[in-house]
Formats: C-alpha cells, structure tokens, sequence
C-alpha cells in the first residue's frame, strides 16, 4: 500500500484511524472466518493494575490457551502506549496484539500532528473507541479486553480504566483486573490494597494476585522457575514507563515461596496458602 497524499484543504485530521480508513487499509477484525471456533485461537489471560502512591502498577502472566492446551509459555501483555501510559491485553491474542500495535501509533501520529500528546482521559476513550470496533469479532467470540493505566500529567497521580467488551469505559480508583483469572487476582488485591502503598508493597501485591490466580485457574500461567518465566510487571509514574527487570522479579517471588513453604507462612493478604508443587500445572 502507497501513502496517502492529501490536499491541504482536505486535511484528515490527527486520527490515524480515519487516515487508515480513506485510504482502504482499516482493520476488518469482524471478518474472521466464521467456521473456526475461538478455541483454534490463541488466548490471553490474566493481567491486573494496581494504584500506588506514585502511579501505577501493571502486571500479567506469560501464559496463552489454545483451548486446554498451553500453545505459549512466555507471551507478554503489559505494552507501553506512550511514555505515561500502558496497556494490558487479555483475550483473543492476534486481535489484542494488533490493537495494541495500532493505539500505539494512533497515539504517536496524534502527537505528531498537534504538536502535543493526548490526554490521560483522550487515551482512555481513544482505545475505548478501537474495543468497540471490535464488537463484530467479539461477537463471534473473539473477544479482546484491555486495562488502561497511566500517569496523569495535569493531574499528578496514577489513573487506571477497564473496558467491557462493547467499548464501555470504566475508571476505577484503586485496583483492576481482567482476564480468565481475574475474579482471584482481584480478590487478593481487595484484600491486600491500601491508600498510598509505595512501590515494593504495590509490587509484591500484584505479584501474590497473580501467583494466586494461577494457582487457581488453569488458564494463568505462574512463575516458572526452572525455565525462568515471570510475569511482566511495570510502573507507570512521572518518570515515564518502566518495566521491571526479571531478576527482580524473580528475587520477589523466590521470597513469596519462601514465606509460603514456612510453617504457618502467609502471603501479603495475611492467609496461609496451600502450597502446591510445580508452578506450570
């Protein structure tokens, strides 16, 4: 496909979605063949967002379904959308990932043409926008369900949004989770939120949600220690994105395992846990 050239008094504006459009190259998620069961696809799962008193914290596993098969051990899910925000994808893995891709750009060409970025609440609704395009695949079952975070600039605080598959968007105030595992992830963090943690608190919270999520579905991948997998975890702050390294990560969870194999050990939600053997069951 050739670029586009428009007349100055037929200007397409700073969305790249429209410029996409008239010139024939929009994406058509709704027109996924209809004979192939979302089974045959490949699955995101659980990812969580978590308010702390600098920003926010992004976290999600590494593991994607093919139905009960595990068709992908180290798939990440926590992308930067620009230098003050994130997303994190669950759902039907292909369409996220090219959404993802494509806020990504709209965000960068919007910047480019006005000379000035987006607002925190611009960005939620823009991709808002992009979930409800994709209502046609949705409904075939190819479902995609991002989490939104980021720093507010104007503002001065961490602010996090979640979506319903037809567009809707949600802010919430303190803690958000999505995906397969969600419904434990975000238990654990109801419990073990509080106003204004600090960045090692809101860090091992969202580790323990994750680690308990798997533990309980099948379909969340935990920390594998013998391949070295971890979730991909990152903060969202006025210093920008910045995603955590592994060996930090991974010091974290080998002192999760250790306060849980202790006699009468508990996690960070203070309940002692059933430790199970191997971490990708």
């Amino acid at each position: 496909m050739t670029l586009p050239i428009f007349r100055a008094d037929d200007d397409p504006g700073p969305s790249f979605l429209d410029v996409l459009r008239r010139a024939g190259g929009e994406p058509r998620w709704g027109d996924l063949p209809r004979d192939i069961s979302p089974h045959e696809h490949t699955h995101g799962t659980t990812v969580v967002a978590i308010r702390y008193a600098d920003g926010v914290v992004m976290a999600g596993d590494r593991r994607a379904t093919s139905g009960n098969l595990i068709s992908h051990r180290t798939m990440e899910k926590v992308f930067p959308a620009d230098r003050h925000s994130g997303v994190a994808i669950a759902g039907a893995a292909g369409p996220a990932v090219e959404m993802v891709k494509l806020f990504q750009l709209q965000l960068e060409h919007y910047e480019k043409v006005e000379g000035a970025g987006l607002s925190l609440e611009g960005k939620a609704n823009q991709l808002g926008q992009m979930v409800r395009q994709h209502l046609p695949a949705a409904m075939q079952g190819f479902v995609v369900v991002p989490l939104f975070a980021g720093f507010d600039v104007r503002r001065g605080v961490g602010r996090l949004f979640e979506y319903d598959v037809t567009g809707g968007r949600y802010e919430e105030s303190d803690f958000a989770a999505t995906g397969s595992g969600s419904l434990h992830a975000g238990t654990v963090i109801k419990m073990g939120f509080r106003p204004q943690l600090d960045r090692t608190d809101a860090v091992e919270l969202s580790i323990n949600a994750l680690f308990q999520a798997a533990d309980e579905d099948s379909a969340t991948g935990g920390p594998d220690v013998i391949r070295g997998i971890y979730p991909v975890i990152a903060t969202i702050t006025a210093d920008g994105f910045q995603r955590l390294d592994d060996v930090e990560i991974a010091e974290r969870f080998r002192a999760l395992l250790d306060r849980m194999s202790a006699p009468g050990g508990t996690t960070t939600t203070g309940i002692s846990p059933t430790v199970h053997g191997g971490s990708d069951r």
